[in-house]
């Protein structure tokens, strides 16, 4: 039986595209393996942007800590806690301005964290989440697996590096792109993801 970690950032919250089919993936995995299911809602449930209590305090040896720098690493270290638990992650990623929602990014600078989650001991950073499968959908408005707008993807690049810096490196990617280039464009962009989920469980079964 797998756990499955879903955590889904749009500020949209119903009415994501990225939400509604990491939900349908993470659901739809669950069913198939009769697995457990944890659901991280950084929108309703915020991660803390980092402060100087978390950097200061997630160096220090933990009787060294203030209460406060106490506070902001046990926080942070529940989120990196879910992760070392899951065997599945699916992440939904809605594009804002380009990148990824600062919820999400706010969730990263939690989860990235020097002899936890990343090391370099050997000289060259080395990724310690391994051995776990990850499926990312993220959506935007326009085209930006292609074309003149691809140089201006820093969402889909920028979380496939950061998710194989600390050692997901075994990532599914779907994409729901076009949706504000009229009506038949968003109809085909959720047609196709519909099709790509549809067929990613169909696999599993």
């Amino acid at each position: 039986m797998s756990k499955i970690l879903l955590i889904t950032s749009s500020p949209r919250r119903a009415e994501s595209l990225s939400t509604r089919f990491a939900t349908e993936i993470a659901n739809g995995i669950r069913m198939q393996s009769g697995g457990s299911l944890t659901v991280r809602d950084l929108v309703a449930n915020p991660a803390p942007h980092i402060t100087p209590d978390y950097i200061k305090g997630r160096m220090m040896a933990p009787d060294a800590r203030t209460a406060e720098e106490t506070k902001a690493v046990k926080r942070a270290m529940e989120l990196v806690d879910e992760l070392r638990a899951a065997d599945v992650i699916v992440i939904g990623s809605g594009m804002m301005n380009f990148g990824p929602s600062s919820q999400l990014k706010a969730w990263i600078d939690n989860i990235t964290w020097p002899g936890i989650t990343f090391s370099y001991e050997t000289g060259a950073p080395h990724g310690l989440l391994t051995g776990k499968k990850v499926y990312l959908i993220t959506a935007a408005g326009g085209v930006f697996s292609e074309g003149v707008y691809a140089p201006y993807d820093f969402q889909t690049n920028y979380l496939l590096h950061m998710l194989g810096f600390i050692g997901l490196n075994d990532v599914e990617l779907i994409r729901i792109e076009g949706t504000v280039q009229g009506p038949e464009a968003a109809q085909a962009a959720i047609a196709k993801a519909d099709a790509a989920v549809k067929s990613l469980l169909d696999t599993m079964a």
